[in-house]
């Protein structure tokens, strides 16, 4: 239920706050006063588009806020789902500055346009008189059906097992396409991974193999610089062995004398054991290293290979190499186990399949029962709004096919008048006609459905007399389950409002503003004789006014 409107720099509005009560709520005042700038303000926090050229102040931020309660509506999951703190009282405000950006909130969360549309769609709709063209709509159709049948929670369930019917029966396509591939071009996969497998590659071999190969062609340079480093350490009449060596006896015999020399003595003879290491090191690794030409050429063989392995698949490492080969293992296993693959696939949509079909059926047959009930209350509606003479068939067809919702279709065929054959609605009835269809179609809406508020606006365009009187009983009727505003010319429909809302200009001073008060008992009369009468009313007016009212 909406509770308080605030609008703030929109079109002639500077500065408006109105709070609603429940029940029937009724919008009056002359055309153009601005009931209909009102309506545009709170389609903004319903998710409508801006445009900053309808700021009353084109230098200051428009900003629309409404107070919701929405406890017993069942929006708890919607909140959860969109990570929004519920609150059985909640605000929507929309803040859109002078260079047209745009901000929304939903207690005082920010949020997408997207998400505050949704939002508002659960709290209000909005029905105009341009509006009747949603009747002709076959998901309008289906809704009303749907909500008579009372199937939401199995209707969800079905559509979300649809949407992962349909999300396999694409995986299943691109698997088959996958398949049909792999099997096109299993023995190319086949060769190039015989190839791989055959030369046994390890991913490291690469580096040791270079290294081998640059010892072996380098051998004879090695195993000479390696004689010469071991003949001047060992071997030579002046090598570095035998220098240290008479050095050492030159400091031996005078460390008695001096504790340093004797310290520094020390540390030479261990310089003198690490270089007999050394020097033996050098002799092992000379006579290893020896020249083999066959062992080389098998080196560069096998380096080679791997060169032009990597060549061919555009790679640089082994390692690549080595992914290469594992993916072709896979596109192998997928030639020759992909029809287990797909059988398995096909067997889960078939299985899906049949359950949705069951659910299916459940929908249709629910549906089925639903429709009567629709058909005799809508022309039990339409007889009192002065239309008895209407007929009302809906059909129900199958599809013979699985869709969002099931596996049949509705279409509302409608005659206005009688001997005239059925049609669609658009075509067979007038927009005042129109208006009372949808009027009586909303009221079975809000009867089995939880919908806060409805607004009319002025939805008894074509209507007036005793008709106007009937439609004003329906709409006070259907504000006995949600809260009803409505918009109208009417002083029938006026009288039967459990509140009054006045619409005005305000030209007092050198700016036209939007004004809208909440009118008092008195001012309610005055107002529907106005309505009744003209500008000045009679005794005679205001008396019928007082009888509108109900005394």
């Amino acid at each position: 239920m909406l509770q308080k409107l605030t609008i703030q720099n929109y079109a002639l509005i500077d500065n408006l706050e109105i709070g609603f009560d429940k029940g029937l709520n009724i919008l009056t005042g002359e055309t153009g006063a601005g009931k209909s700038i009102i309506l545009g303000a709170l389609s903004l926090i319903l998710g409508q588009r801006a445009e900053s050229r309808y700021f009353f102040n084109q230098q200051k931020k428009c900003v629309i806020e409404g107070a919701f309660k929405i406890s017993g509506f069942h929006l708890n999951t919607f909140f959860e789902d969109n990570d929004l703190d519920y609150d059985g009282e909640t605000v929507l405000r929309r803040e859109i500055s002078a260079d047209g950006k745009s901000r929304a909130f939903v207690n005082d969360t920010p949020v997408n346009l997207t998400t505050l549309k949704q939002l508002g769609e659960k709290l209000i709709d909005i029905h105009s008189q341009h509006a009747t063209r949603e009747i002709n709509d076959p998901d309008f159709q289906l809704l009303v059906v749907d909500g008579v049948a009372g199937h939401h929670e199995l209707l969800g369930s079905y559509q979300t097992k649809f949407r992962a019917y349909k999300k396999s029966l694409k995986q299943l396509d691109e698997l088959i396409a996958q398949n049909d591939k792999a099997k096109a071009d299993l023995d190319y996969y086949q060769f190039q991974f015989d190839e791989l497998d055959k030369a046994a590659i390890a991913a490291d071999e690469q580096e040791g193999l270079e290294k081998e190969l640059a010892t072996l062609n380098n051998a004879e340079e090695i195993k000479r610089n390696l004689l010469g480093a071991y003949y001047l350490m060992h071997e030579g009449e002046t090598s570095a062995l035998i220098q240290l060596r008479e050095a050492g006896q030159q400091l031996s015999a005078i460390e008695r004398y001096t504790p340093e020399v004797e310290e520094l003595h020390e540390r030479l003879k261990s310089t003198l054991i690490e270089l007999k290491d050394i020097a033996a090191e050098l002799e092992n690794i000379e006579q290893r290293t020896f020249t083999n030409e066959a062992r080389a050429e098998e080196v560069n063989t096998r380096l080679s290979m791997l060169y032009n392995l990597q060549k061919k698949h555009r790679v640089n490492t082994n390692v690549e190499l080595l992914e290469i080969q594992n993916d072709l293992s896979e596109k192998i296993q997928q030639a020759v186990f992909g029809d287990e693959a797909v059988e398995k696939l096909q067997t889960q949509i078939a299985t899906a399949k049949q359950e949705l079909e069951g659910i299916a059926a459940t929908l249709s047959a629910k549906r089925a029962k639903a429709i009567p009930v629709i058909q005799e209350k809508v022309l039990a509606n339409l007889t009192e709004m002065g239309m008895s003479n209407s007929v009302l068939e809906i059909e129900q067809m199958a599809l013979g096919e699985l869709t969002k919702n099931g596996d049949d279709t509705i279409r509302f065929m409608f005659s206005a008048n009688k001997g005239h054959a059925l049609a669609d609605m658009s075509k067979v009835a007038s927009g005042g006609e129109l208006s009372r269809l949808m009027l009586s179609i909303k009221s079975i809406i809000a009867e089995y459905t939880a919908l806060p508020t409805i607004i009319f606006d002025e939805i008894d365009t074509g209507v007036s007399g005793e008709v106007a009187n009937k439609v004003g009983q329906v709409m006070e009727r259907l504000s006995q389950n949600l809260q009803v505003i409505t918009i109208t010319h009417l002083p029938q429909i006026a009288g039967k409002g459990k509140s009054h809302y006045f619409v005005y200009k305000d030209n007092t001073g050198s700016t036209t503003y939007t004004r809208m008060k909440k009118l008092d008992d008195s001012e309610r009369v005055l107002e529907i004789a106005k309505m009744l009468s003209g500008d000045n009313p009679g005794e005679s007016a205001l008396q019928n006014a007082r009888e509108l009212l109900g005394g």
